[in-house]
């Protein structure tokens, strides 16, 4: 029996390590100059930038999911260094920095990851990214041959690193990760260096591979990234990128969707039509990996954001939007050239384009196998005209600035200018919920805190002091005037000057607002100069400097400034300029509200708050605001609106929201076409508004009753005029072309099938919960105009109107083709015609809910 036991134990042993060796043998990450090879198969991937901090855990399942259903094969994400590591040696992966769970997440619905761990890593993000503790390092220097900067950025990669492997995430041991980025964007940086930078970037390099992953490594914006990494493009379009070695795949790790916003700018928005022709013009001249920077932007939750002066909304005109909702028609658009590129890998990862020209700007990018696998891409790249072009000895129709996408070198399944999914149009509608018991308490620009504050001669840099603990500084001195001065009698005041490196500065004299003054991300340097109002004797001068996000790109953190570093200097007094800057100044980090906690539920006595009614008209500025208010019903995402409002911070039930600021947005909102060539700040919208009017508020941090609102309002407002909406689709739109491709008469085409070819369709979906309550517009014909703003044209069935009311109203989903059967006699024979609907979504009813979800979701 003994014997029997140790023969199976061994044949168990045996079969265990066979198992283990036929893994590692099948489970492999490689690249050559066509692709990346997992497994031995070489793979087009389409990949999109989620961050796992700007969202919250509870929307990670969601998120990911629309991803991959929007044709996705990886996510990608950097890794944040300050997060996870808040002070030296002491580590955060909770919550919405819980790494692992993301990436298991992702894992869970079958997508692979791109761990981008820097550590630096720009995202517009406070800081780069880096903890501002590692500024304060002795003898430090950032990105550069700096052994105390390696050293730390060596501890943490590995910190990383190592938590993967514990986990088995990366894709040899069974997980999700196929790739892994050391530094980012540090090109520009390299060059400015010299051999301290080539030296580093080196280093950096051969330290990744040493932590032994067994996936590729890449450094994007790095030309001379050296063996075995992978440099890569990022940009708006990366057609033009060649890697720095033949044996290395054509890789775009950021295509940019859209751009971030700044507080007082306005919104960019990349029309779609263009991304996809970028994306489609990069896979036409042999590229393999698309990553789309960002697929979901988020929030910039707290003080995350950078730049300075970046907004809290990190939408990026991405396909899914910061609320967690998919933008339609990116998504779908875009969508829909994934299934077509796909349609094509086997060509594309098995032979280099043939290229030949079919006009003068026309080109056809042919991919051709040995077995006689065969994929075009038909290009125009005329910005103003449509070009009829040749090819295989047909006739093929090109918008401008669009590509046709033909899996089989005849049928064109896809082009990038036409559209043929849904739009939809979001709406926030109020909420049903309103905001209770509104109370403030008032900062005390007087006070002191003796174990807060510091007193010495001269100004102080304010991260010096601060350590980005707070947004805030205090810089308080003491101006003596004489009985006799001359202004106390002929009322001419004298003037205060302030300058300072940024971001914005309070005045206050006597406890008293004098004034403010603000930067702006291109003009971070700021001047205030106005009157001020001195008293015979000792005043007060006050002057409260304000961060709004540390500056997130460039090298040499460690010298980087901010706050009043002078000079300040009064003029007009009898003894006439007087110099404060070196005169005794005592500073304190941060608000006595801060100092008190008063986020939190008990943090002051109710006797220390005041109903906000008795500040009614008084714009008061530096007070915090509470209320309370119950969740709104339903699941659709939750904001503020925070237009009667100021600049401050807002808490949800003592979570950061993030900051506010009601600055409106200067620009140029003129028409934005599709074909030309993107860069901002092309496409703007939203000028004369304010740049952030709403701002998100994650359903997870909601209780069902009385939820704690509180804000810091630094200028002024009106809390009471603060109002809950929810987010929701308003209307659904399509318009499609009797022309349009449709990928299943291709796939007719292909098997030879003798059936006629299938027409297009126009298909419309409200979010769940919702149906499709009222047609607002429909035509079949020559129908003019855009979502929002149709009108019927020459041509027009009349069919059109019965035929949607009786298919669609009422349902979540329905679909029309245009067909004879559907819309009866041609209505203008020899005419192009399109078919084009605009519907209203409502809620569903409580009682219907269940029966329409059930049949169409």
């Amino acid at each position: 029996m003994a014997e029997t036991s140790a023969a199976f134990l061994n044949l168990a042993l045996f079969y265990s390590v066979l198992l283990l060796t036929l893994q590692l043998t099948y489970s492999h990450v490689a690249y050559d100059k066509k692709a990346i090879v997992i497994n031995g198969q070489r793979r087009i991937l389409i990949s999109g930038s989620i961050h796992y901090p700007r969202s919250t855990p509870e929307m990670w399942e969601d998120l990911i999911r629309m991803a991959k259903n929007g044709g996705l094969d990886v996510i990608d994400t950097y890794v944040f260094w300050n997060g996870h590591e808040p002070t030296p040696g002491s580590y955060n992966f909770e919550g919405r920095y819980d790494l692992v769970r993301f990436i298991k997440t992702v894992q869970k619905a079958g997508l692979y990851v791109h761990l981008r761990i820097g550590p630096y890593v720009c995202a517009e993000w406070n800081f780069g990214g880096f903890p501002v503790w590692l500024k304060f390092v002795p003898g430090i220097s950032f990105r550069t041959d700096n052994e105390p900067f390696k050293r730390a950025m060596q501890g943490f990669t590995e910190k990383v690193v190592g938590m993967m492997k514990s986990e088995r995430l990366f894709e040899p041991q069974g997980g999700p990760i196929i790739l892994a980025q050391i530094e980012n964007e540090y090109g520009q940086l390299s060059k400015e260096f010299g051999d301290a930078g080539l030296n580093y970037m080196n280093w950096a390099a051969n330290m990744a591979v040493g932590l032994k992953t067994d996936v590729p490594w890449v450094m994007c914006k790095q030309d001379n990234a050296p063996d075995p990494m992978i440099n890569t493009c990022n940009g708006f379009y990366c057609d033009y990128f060649r890697p720095n070695q033949p044996y290395k795949p054509k890789m775009w790790t950021e295509a940019w969707t859209g751009w971030f916003t700044e507080f007082g700018g306005t919104i960019t928005q990349r029309p779609v039509e263009d991304m996809a022709f970028a994306v489609a013009r990069f896979i036409q001249s042999g590229g393999s990996f698309v990553n789309y920077y960002m697929y979901h932007g988020g929030t910039n939750f707290g003080r995350t954001a950078g730049g300075p002066f970046l907004t809290t909304s990190y939408d990026y005109n991405a396909p899914i939007d910061e609320y967690g909702l998919l933008r339609q028609p990116n998504h779908g658009h875009l969508k829909e050239l994934h299934r077509a590129i796909k349609m094509c890998e086997e060509a594309l990862v098995s032979a280099d384009p043939v290229v030949t020209s079919v006009g003068l700007y026309e080109q056809a990018h042919v991919f051709q196998t040995k077995s006689g696998k065969c994929a075009a891409f038909l290009s125009n790249f005329d910005r103003k005209s449509d070009k009829v072009v040749l090819f295989n000895n047909m006739r093929y129709r090109l918008p401008s600035w669009s590509i046709s996408v033909l899996p089989d070198c005849r049928n064109v399944v896809y082009n990038t200018a036409k559209i043929g999914v849904q739009t939809t149009q979001m709406a926030m509608v109020p909420s049903g919920t309103e905001i209770l018991s509104w109370h403030s308490y008032l900062e005390d620009p007087s006070y002191l805190d003796g174990k807060l504050t510091r007193t010495t001669s001269g100004l102080l840099e304010q991260i010096n002091v601060t350590r980005d603990d707070s947004d805030y500084l205090w810089y308080m001195t003491r101006v003596d005037v004489h009985p006799s001065e001359s202004f106390l009698r002929n009322g001419e005041l004298p003037t205060l000057l302030v300058q300072s490196r940024g971001h914005a500065v309070h005045v206050f004299v006597n406890g008293k607002l004098s004034g403010s003054a603000f930067g702006t991300r291109a003009y971070r340097k700021i001047i205030y100069r106005d009157q001020i109002k001195l008293r015979a004797g000792t005043n007060q001068v006050a002057l409260l400097s304000v961060a709004v996000g540390l500056q997130n790109i460039g090298g040499h953190f460690e010298t980087w400034e901010t706050g009043i570093l002078g000079p300040v200097v009064l003029y007009g007094l009898e003894d006439g300029r007087r110099d404060l800057s070196w005169q005794k100044w005592t500073y304190q980090v941060g608000l006595r509200g801060e100092a008190m906690n008063v986020v939190s539920e008990n943090a002051l006595p109710p006797s220390e708050w005041m109903r906000s009614s008795l500040l009614a008209g008084r714009q008061q500025p530096l007070t915090w605001h509470k209320a309370v208010f119950d969740a709104p019903e339903g699941d659709d995402p939750v904001a503020l609106d925070m237009s009667g409002m100021g600049k401050g911070q807002i808490w949800i039930n003592e979570k950061s929201i993030g900051r506010y600021w009601t600055a409106e947005a200067a620009g140029n909102c003129n028409e934005c076409s599709y074909n030309q060539t993107f860069r901002p700040p092309r496409c703007q919208v939203g000028c004369g508004k304010p740049t952030q009017r709403w701002y998100h508020v994650p359903r997870s941090w909601l209780k069902p009753k009385m939820n704690r609102v509180v804000l810091f309002e630094e200028l002024g407002g009106d809390p009471t005029r603060i109002r809950l909406a929810k987010r929701s689709v308003s209307t659904v739109c399509s318009s499609v072309f009797e022309n349009h491709p449709v990928v299943k008469n291709w796939e007719i085409e292909s098997y030879g099938k003798p059936q006629a070819h299938i027409s297009p369709k126009v298909r419309l979906r409200c979010p769940v919960g919702h149906y499709i309550a009222a047609i607002k517009f429909v035509s079949y014909g020559t129908p003019m105009g855009n979502c929002g703003s149709f009108k019927l044209g020459n041509c027009h069935s009349p069919n059109s109107g019965s035929i949607f009311e009786k298919k669609c109203v009422g349902h979540r989903i329905c679909s029309v083709a245009i067909s004879e059967g559907n819309f009866g006699q041609d209505p203008c024979p020899r005419v192009l015609k399109r078919l084009a609907v605009e519907v209203a979504c409502s809620p569903v009813a409580d009682a219907r809910r269940k029966a329409i979800d059930a049949n169409f979701y």
